[in-house]
């Protein structure tokens, strides 16, 4: 059993009895006694919102209660082990593309990411439920109010709907219909600039040290949200000067922090497979070392997962192939990997067909909907929908990752990012791209703003070295 130092403030992403409260969630999940950690969570309620150090005693206690004998996954969090777990699969996939080819590959996954996440924005607030809608029927009721014809997506979200009181209003000014003009700031894309800045500084050779002082050098505070929340507030309190001492990477992933199986990492995912086209276990490598720093378990299989994914897509165009070998990196007796292998089944239980998306939506909630909001599990599971039922339509794919809803702006990325790197940009339609004036305002020193076309050609630039 790890022990952890005991360090007794407890702040971050959420007050402490509501930290403590997600803790009860995630023990639960990665297979503790349940009833021992009701017990725990019993405790909890009967304290006072201000008793800060007996709200933060408890968080100990969950990390000493044993997973039970008869949880059914194995879900190692170091590479070896992870490694040992996996099945067989194309580890290296043979990609013969001219510069000129891979460029457009690389500026089509560019694009791709931008456009889904724009296109998911406006209705990431619509992600949980809200009188009695889930997040897919909010955002269904939301666009059909304006008109049917604007189910499915066809085009970027409206600013307004009469349905908006039933709904929320959505969010994001400048990615909705009527404004959008480039692509806003966004974690989502400002971790694939930050992962784009270690590739070009450290090489194949970086470490989770160089990802680390990359976030303190670039990202505030204020910027991360969740697991890397925890995971920042751990450097600083822990280690302040990021010197030379060997650093737990274990505690500051874990330490307070029960989002660690959350999306955060999944989202970081991208610019680990740019850098390796056609080479899906070394896009899963770096993605390790990234996940590492704020994630566990099936928070680290998901950004291995699309990282793997996004690599296998520069080699085939064939959808169930780079899902395959996006599993093939994941540990196979994991939750990740069973869940994913059910979604496979449902979508071809549906025949794969994209006109059937609110079937496979219903049957992905009943089996995921468990899960928060912003898991990795359930919205993997909507991404990988996606592609099945879009296939080679690049409108359908990122529509599908955003009508599924829950994290709909990191669903729609991670899609149009896979489904550029399989087709290229000359594919992606101008209808989605035009409107991004191939611009991109990150926050970044150096990307604010900047081509979106010229953050493709530095990510040519590092997969060459690379490769």
């Amino acid at each position: 059993m790890k022990s952890f130092p005991r360090i007794p403030n407890i702040t971050g992403w959420a007050a402490p009895k509501s930290l403590i409260a997600d803790e009860c969630i995630q023990s639960k999940e990665e297979g503790r006694d349940p009833a021992a950690v009701d017990k725990i969570r019993s405790r909890l309620d009967a304290l006072d919102a201000s008793e800060y150090e007996h709200i933060a005693a408890l968080w100990y206690e969950f990390q000493e209660i044993p997973v039970r004998k008869d949880f059914p996954f194995v879900e190692p969090g170091d590479l070896k082990s992870i490694r040992d777990e996996r099945g067989d699969g194309p580890r290296r996939m043979p990609l013969s593309l001219t510069d000129d080819a891979l460029l457009d590959r690389m500026h089509g996954a560019w694009l791709g990411r931008c456009v889904g996440c724009a296109l998911g924005k406006p209705v990431e607030r619509f992600m949980g439920s809200h009188e009695s809608l889930s997040s897919k029927e909010r955002i269904k009721t939301y666009l059909t109010a304006i008109s049917r014809d604007e189910y499915p997506l066809k085009n970027y979200i409206p600013a307004d709907s009469p349905a908006s009181e039933k709904t929320g209003s959505v969010g994001c000014p400048p990615s909705t219909r009527e404004k959008i003009a480039f692509m806003e700031t966004d974690d989502d894309i400002r971790y694939t600039v930050l992962v784009q800045i270690v590739m070009a500084r450290r090489g194949a050779d970086f470490t989770t040290s160089d990802v680390a002082h990359t976030w303190l050098e670039f990202l505030g505070y204020q910027q991360v949200c969740t697991a890397e929340t925890q995971a920042y507030r751990n450097l600083v309190l822990r280690y302040p000067r990021m010197s030379q001492e060997q650093i737990d990477w274990d505690w500051v992933a874990i330490h307070q922090n029960p989002y660690r199986e959350w999306i955060g990492a999944q989202i970081r995912a991208d610019s680990w497979g740019y850098a390796a086209p056609g080479n899906p276990e070394l896009a899963a490598d770096f993605a390790w070392r990234d996940a590492r720093m704020s994630h566990v378990k099936n928070g680290i299989y998901g950004e291995m997962f699309c990282a793997a994914m996004i690599a296998a897509g520069f080699a085939t165009t064939d959808p169930l192939q780079v899902i395959e070998a996006g599993l093939a990196e994941v540990p196979k007796r994991s939750r990740l990997y069973k869940d994913m292998r059910d979604t496979i089944n449902i979508c071809r239980g549906h025949g794969n067909s994209a006109s059937k998306f609110e079937v496979v939506f219903d049957e992905i909630y009943k089996l995921l909907g468990h899960y928060n909001p912003v898991h990795t599990n359930n919205n993997a599971a909507l991404v990988v929908s996606a592609l099945l039922l879009g296939g080679d339509d690049f409108e359908k794919a990122v529509g599908i990752a955003v009508m599924g809803g829950w994290d709909t702006d990191c669903n729609g990325a991670t899609v149009g990012s896979i489904w550029g790197a399989m087709y290229g940009a000359a594919k992606v339609p101008q209808k989605w791209t035009a409107p991004l004036n191939d611009t991109l305002y990150s926050f970044i020193p150096d990307y604010h703003p900047i081509a979106i076309s010229e953050c493709a050609r530095r990510s040519l630039e590092i997969a060459r070295k690379i490769m």
